[in-house]
């Protein structure tokens, strides 16, 4: 029997859900797996916390080389979250030789190539399924499954908060700002809900997930970013007339060699399979060159399915022989593509009186932007007017709103959402 032992960082949510489960499936693990998994150090300075899973108060500390020297731990999981000091951490146990497993979607993404090179120096390992969509096992999937593929695209709700949020503003008619204040009550948004609401942990789980899909770096800056804080139940109530359901996207396409990534709100027709997903749940669809559409779908937060995806790469950690590195190659501007096709909706307020629609039809028709639909609501000396466009140009659509926006007749531009179909 082989006997593994690893030191865990942090006891926050998702570390405690590690070690129940890793105290639970002792047995399962060791008669299924063949290995003997034991946390020999925990990296943690309440202590209290500790105490309440029934660790040994002389295996708790707040000394990473009491890991770093120790030569009976091989594997280090980590659950600091943010950048530091969780990345020194990582680095010196990897030039150790210990092999790393974290959930830190983040400091994974901003640092990947470090701690890349850290693990090839100290011969070890380098494992973050936990990163990206929770105990849904995508990043095996990218990296073991799709082998007789090129995967020409990827596209996925891969944030649980704003899923929620986005849910309960179609199912119950509420209001962004009071589902927020209910979801943070729950404990599924944080007290500064920005890095879910403003699109950057999808944006983090972007750059990890496109990089394995296209065997290139896809670095934070390239990725196009927009969150769902102006998102209005208005315009969620119209896109059902439509037969449209809003969803926080993730979406990651190889077009003739280019690179396409960006996270934004979009409207999904209700017969889509990414429209069903509700609540805290969080799905990712695949499609490959050859095997076509694959649907990878489950819970994307919490202690133990978050957990269940570390103790999966802990496992699967200590049955490596010799461990395998990602390879992908440094992407250059080149690589990228900023001016997508999409279809638009868009919501706009102006003067209710003769000659206005002309104006505007005359813009969107100046810059090739061709409608679809369009559907006016009265209101006093105002009306509400909606586009849904053909799919278009993105830069031609946003350079046909700036000019529309400056007419007299036009008093705002309520609201500009992409559709996906």
């Amino acid at each position: 029997m082989k006997k593994v032992g690893i030191a865990l960082l942090g006891l926050g949510v998702v570390g405690s859900g590690t070690y129940k489960i890793l105290q639970k499936n002792h047995e399962y693990i060791k008669n299924y797996y063949g290995v003997d998994i034991e946390v020999l150090h925990v990296l943690e300075k309440d202590i209290a916390k500790a105490e309440a899973l029934g660790i040994d108060k002389s295996k708790v500390s707040t000394d990473i080389n009491n890991i770093v020297r120790n030569p009976d731990i091989s594997i280090v999981a980590e659950f600091f979250g943010g950048i530091e000091p969780a990345r020194s951490f990582l680095i010196a146990s990897l030039k150790a030789g210990k092999s790393v497993v974290t959930s830190n979607k983040e400091m994974f993404a901003k640092s990947w190539y470090e701690l890349e090179a850290a693990a090839k120096e100290g011969n070890a390992g380098l494992y973050f399924e936990a990163s990206c969509v929770g105990g849904v096992p995508i990043i095996r999937t990218l990296q073991e499954s799709m082998q007789g593929n090129n995967i020409l695209s990827i596209m996925g709700i891969v944030n649980g908060t704003t899923n929620y949020i986005l849910t309960n503003m179609a199912d119950k008619g509420m209001e962004y700002a009071d589902v927020l204040k209910e979801a943070q009550k729950l404990g599924y948004a944080e007290a500064n809900p920005s890095a879910d609401v403003d699109g950057f942990d999808s944006m983090y789980k972007l750059s990890i997930l496109s990089t394995l899909a296209f065997h290139k770096k896809i670095p934070l800056e390239k990725i196009y970013r927009e969150g769902i804080s102006k998102v209005s139940k208005v315009d969620m109530e119209i896109g059902k007339e439509f037969g449209f359901t809003l969803k926080l996207l993730a979406i990651g396409k190889l077009i003739n060699g280019k690179v396409e990534v960006r996270v934004h709100p979009a409207f999904l027709p209700n017969n889509h399979p990414l429209a069903s997903v509700k609540g805290s749940f969080n799905a990712v669809m695949i499609v490959g060159d050859n095997v076509g559409d694959i649907m990878l779908y489950g819970r994307g937060a919490g202690d133990l399915p978050t957990g269940s995806a570390i103790v999966s790469d802990i496992v699967y950690c200590s049955k490596q022989v010799e461990h395998t590195l990602t390879v992908f190659e440094n992407c250059k501007d080149a690589d990228f593509t900023d001016d997508f096709e999409c279809k638009y909706y868009i919501r706009m307020t102006v003067e209710d009186r003769s000659g206005v629609l002309a104006k505007i039809t005359g813009v969107f028709a100046k810059y090739e932007v061709s409608i679809d639909a369009m559907q006016q609501k009265q209101g006093g000396d105002s009306a509400s007017v909606i586009f849904l466009s053909h799919k278009n140009s993105e830069k031609n659509f946003m350079r046909a709103v700036s000019e529309i926006k400056s007419l007299n007749e036009v008093k705002n531009i309520d609201a500009v959402i992409r559709l996906v179909d």
